[in-house]
């Protein structure tokens, strides 16, 4: 009697013996197959850049917060290998697409990735292999898009293969919660789908929710980061209208976040960052319009967060005005911290990259120190800035610059040396008032 496809990867997940494939080795896929290796299973990671496939196969960390002794035990065992040939998605039971989603310029989704990468899998697939979408899209992608590409083989899903969605909910940098024991949400297209989903994901991750379809579970991961976004667009704003009272916001958001009920602390910042918050909004407000209906409250926090950069040159230029008589033109500017976020290397969407570009353009003489970043990558906003390097932080370094602006608070930074040698410090992150020091000149942006 022949087994069904399903029944055959139900059986193949159960006893760890299913090949995953994961295509995408970043900062979302490698830690996925990592955890996926670590669990038993023999994992096989695309990549379509050729030197970093090399880099892990030679269990370099390519990652800053992955260790390399990590990435070797990996790769020790043969339970984990990279390569940039896709022909080998065929021998994969369960493939994983880890790609990335970008906004075009013009703000709208941009699921070329996505696409191409759907058609690589069509080019092998064959029955009794599942497919989950982790990147981040507006709900309907993977039944609308990815599903018809995959069924132009003349395989159906649902019987042949099956489909599935599980939002990436990675954290870089956070030490209290890692890719394994994030709970994972999970939507199948169809009920043996989201079964075999769960089923999988359930050897992976430590607590796995499942919801109802894939639209559901894609509309989770848009929730989640719209909700963070309208909350610091509120306070982004509230930190204006508070500046204007001659208010501290930080006391502020300090003394309520005591109650215990009813409020949860979100801070400012000089914008937003990272692959997540600055995007995926506008996914559902593109998606929206679909139904003729308008994302006010979404677009609005967009808009807010969006102008925080702007905001922040214009209180650094101020406060250059008020303590030394001079504008921003001609100005050098040390910019402390290039990524998005505190403790990683990532710089994607960084607020910081556009601090950069303002001042430029305004005239200032612009340097950055970045304890996790050596040097800035080519980014497609900002081409200008590729390869730029980040300069030492020392006395000397310090002496040379007319202001220090602190767009991220790595913890390995020496604030103490910045308070004593910066002639004037803009900070936009709170960091010098949470260590309790007290630069001559400082201005809490």
């Amino acid at each position: 009697m022949t087994t069904s496809p399903f029944a055959e990867l139900d059986t193949l997940f159960r006893s760890r013996r299913a090949t995953i494939g994961i295509i995408g080795l970043g900062y979302v896929g490698l830690p996925l197959a990592l955890v996926a290796a670590e669990a038993g299973f023999p994992v096989r990671g695309f990549d379509i850049n050729p030197r970093r496939v090399e880099a892990i196969n030679a269990g370099e960390q390519v990652i800053r917060y992955i260790a390399a002794d990590r990435m070797k035990a990996a790769l020790a065992d043969g339970r984990f290998r990279a390569t940039e040939d896709f022909s080998g998605l065929g021998a994969c039971d369960a493939i994983v697409i880890c790609v990335p989603t970008p906004l075009t310029r013009q703000r709208e989704p941009d699921l070329s990735f996505v696409a191409e990468t759907t058609r690589t899998i069509a080019a092998t697939l064959r029955p009794g292999q599942l497919v989950v979408l982790e990147s981040t899209t507006w709900p309907g992608t993977t039944v609308e898009l990815v599903r018809p590409i995959l069924e132009e083989t003349g395989l159906v899903c649902g019987r042949d293969f099956f489909l599935a969605f599980s939002p990436e909910r990675e954290d870089p940098g956070n030490a209290s919660y890692s890719t394994a024991t994030i709970p994972k949400v999970v939507g199948g297209d169809g009920p043996e789908a989201g079964a075999l989903a769960q089923l999988l994901y359930g050897q992976l991750i430590s607590r796995v929710v499942p919801v109802s379809s894939t639209q559901v579970a894609e509309a989770v991961k848009l929730t989640e980061n719209i909700f963070r976004s309208v909350n610091i667009a509120l306070v982004n704003e509230l930190k204006s209208v508070y500046a204007a009272m001659g208010i501290d916001i930080w006391e502020v958001i300090e003394a309520a976040s005591s109650k215990p009920f009813g409020f949860m602390p979100f801070y400012p910042g000089p914008g937003l960052g990272g692959h997540c918050i600055p995007i995926d909004p506008f996914y559902l407000t593109w998606k929206a319009r679909e139904f003729d209906i308008e994302t006010r409250f979404i677009e609005l926090a967009g808009q807010i967060n969006t102008r925080m950069p702007y905001l922040v040159v214009d209180q650094l230029a101020e406060a250059l005005d008020r303590s030394f008589g001079r504008g921003l033109a001609g100005a050098r500017i040390l910019v402390l911290g290039a990524a998005y976020k505190k403790n990683v290397d990532d710089v994607r969407e960084s607020p910081a990259l556009k601090l950069m570009e303002l001042i430029d353009e305004r005239g200032g003489l612009c340097e950055f120190h970045d304890p996790q970043v050596t040097a800035l990558p080519p980014t497609r906003r900002h081409p200008r800035l590729s390869g730029k390097p980040s300069i030492p932080l020392d006395a000397a370094a310090l002496a040379g610059f007319d202001a220090v602006l602190v767009a991220t608070d790595h913890d390995d930074v020496d604030y103490a040396l910045v308070a004593e040698q910066a002639r004037l410090v803009v900070d936009t992150r709170n960091v010098f008032a949470r260590l309790g020091l007290a630069p001559r000149r400082l201005v809490r942006a």
